[in-house]
């Protein structure tokens, strides 16, 4: 009798082959899908042609003729040919009295500006004349009798008598001086002091200026620019709220010595001490113009171009392409077939934005800038 052992399903290992073959079947598909999504090899990718940068070529300019002007330029304002500023001359601390006038106030010639309180000079004063009253009658007195006189004694009071007189001339010039009145007829254009101030020998009062004259004052600060003005010379003034207008500069600044600080009590425009100077006509230089704009006013604001030098039909280039090298100055001239060379040139005059050619180019030559 024989007996049969079970051990395991006896289908296991077929159904383990159709599991591997269906897993092999579903790779296989998805590695055909996959290679449907490549691209078509035989196309190929079109890559856009790279322009290299151009590079940026230089400016050429034509060689000219022109006419080059040279200038010096300044600013300034309209000021008066007769002004002058007025002070006490008066040495003391004394206060203002009255002051008679305000700006813009039109004077004659001698009216009275300003005075200072000095009524215990005019005091004394009234004393001395007393006393020098007595002492004329008194030499009147000696002289009509001389005897009992050595001539010595004579001479002793007629020096007394004299000193006396002195004194009492002093003390009136004193006492005057303590008074401004107008120089001249004209308008008071700024005042000041009011009464009760304390001011200082020679310091400003008032300033009157005759506005029936009037003229273009320029500040040319740089003294190598002042050097190159003449007068007679061409100008073009810019006047605040008035245009352009043309004239000739009629006058030049009057030297002064700003190194002087001496003191001396007689001279006004150099006082000493600090004072600030007069706003003087002498530090300007004076345009007169071909025709003066109707109503500008004094201390008008104003700009000017002084022509130092004219050039016409000269050969002209742009600053640009003037080149210096090794002491050497020239340009590079673009010939017909494009090609450029260097040329030497000859310089003459210069300004902001033409260069005159003395030697070395014509007119119709081009040239290249930088």
């Amino acid at each position: 009798m024989f007996t049969k052992w079970l051990t395991g399903d006896s289908s296991a290992p077929k159904r383990r082959a159709r599991g591997k073959t269906m897993a092999l079947a579903v790779l296989l598909s998805a590695a055909l899908a996959g290679c449907s999504l490549l691209p078509n090899e035989m196309e190929e990718e079109q890559i856009p042609d790279i322009q290299p940068p151009k590079l940026s070529e230089k400016p050429t300019y034509t060689v000219q003729t022109g006419t080059i002007v040279n200038r010096v330029r300044g600013n300034g304002k309209i000021m008066s040919l007769q002004e002058e500023t007025l002070f006490f001359s008066m040495e003391g601390s004394y206060r203002v009295k009255d002051v008679y006038v305000q700006t813009g106030q039109q004077v004659q010639a001698g009216d009275l500006i300003a005075e200072l309180d000095v009524q215990q000079l005019v005091d004394e004063l009234r004393l001395e004349e007393i006393n020098f009253r007595e002492q004329e009658l008194n030499m009147k007195r000696t002289l009509r009798n001389t005897e009992g006189l050595s001539p010595e004694d004579l001479e002793l009071k007629k020096i007394q008598f004299e000193k006396a007189r002195l004194s009492l001339v002093k003390k009136r010039e004193q006492i005057e001086r303590a008074k401004i009145t107008a120089p001249f007829s004209g308008t008071i254009v700024s005042v000041s002091v009011k009464p009760g101030d304390t001011p200082q020998a020679y310091a400003p009062v008032a300033v009157i200026a005759d506005t029936s004259r009037l003229t273009v004052a320029v500040e040319i600060k740089s003294k190598n620019d002042l050097a190159q003005i003449a007068v007679g010379m061409e100008a073009e003034v810019d006047i605040n709220a008035a245009g352009s207008h043309k004239g000739k500069v009629s006058r030049l600044p009057v030297e002064t010595n700003d190194n002087n600080n001496s003191y001396n009590p007689w001279d006004p425009w150099n006082p000493g001490g600090g004072q600030q100077k007069e706003d003087s006509l002498d530090k300007y230089v004076l345009i007169e113009l071909d025709e003066f704009p109707e109503g500008v006013t004094r201390a008008t604001p104003l700009s000017a171009s002084i022509i130092t030098q004219r050039k016409e039909n000269v050969v002209v280039i742009p600053p640009s392409t003037l080149r210096t090298y090794g002491g050497r100055t020239y340009v590079q001239v673009v010939e017909e077939d494009g090609t450029k060379r260097e040329v030497d040139v000859e310089v003459g005059q210069q300004t902001s934005t033409q260069v005159e050619i003395v030697n070395g180019l014509e007119p119709g030559m081009k040239v290249v800038g930088k």
